[in-house]
């Protein structure tokens, strides 16, 4: 499955008439350039795990940083990272569900 069918499908599934409300999934861009990911998980098997900042950088060109606190997902990366920012996003869930 497509990592975009995936998210959808994924944030369909959590919609209760309240998360949507509030936070859900907010994509933006960085002035650096690069993406910037933050994804509430208050309704997820992982609402209560705690990450803090892990960054990988090989260059300004090539970087990501991901951590897990007070209930939400954030990476950031490059320009280049988006579809793996919510790949990780994926593999984290299915992960630990599994």
């Amino acid at each position: 499955m497509e990592i975009i069918d995936w998210i959808q499908h994924w944030f369909k599934d959590n919609c209760d008439g309240d998360w949507e409300q509030g936070e859900g999934i907010q994509i933006t861009t960085l002035d650096n350039p690069g993406w910037e990911v933050e994804i509430d998980i208050s309704n997820t098997s992982i609402a209560n795990i705690n990450i803090g900042w892990i960054l990988n950088e090989n260059s300004a060109q090539d970087w990501y940083g991901v951590k897990i606190e007070n209930q939400k997902f954030n990476a950031s990366g490059d320009s280049g990272k988006l579809k793996f920012l919510l790949e990780l996003f994926k593999e984290m869930i299915e992960k630990i569900e599994n």
